[in-house]
């Protein structure tokens, strides 16, 4: 499942994420598991509201690698 975020369109990160669902750009969700709540959760609200799947069960380390960032990511955004 991580393989998709090395070959499609993505954005990384909370603020990014956000803007790309918001404009309908979004097609799945990646959310770490380690990353805070108060991160996450108004992400998975918007996501549940507009019907965009969320995959959940990475850690931020996982994500950020996945996502080829040298750092974790909370979030991962895969875009159409």
């Amino acid at each position: 499942m991580l393989k998709e975020l090395q070959v499609k369109e993505k954005v990384v990160g909370v603020k990014q994420s956000r803007r790309a669902i918001r404009e309908d750009q979004a097609v799945k969700v990646f959310l770490a598991l380690d990353a805070a709540d108060s991160l996450t959760s108004p992400i998975a609200r918007q996501c549940e509201e507009k019907a965009i799947p969320v995959v959940w069960g990475f850690t931020m380390r996982q994500l950020g690698q996945a996502a080829g960032i040298q750092v974790g990511a909370a979030v991962v955004t895969l875009l159409k």
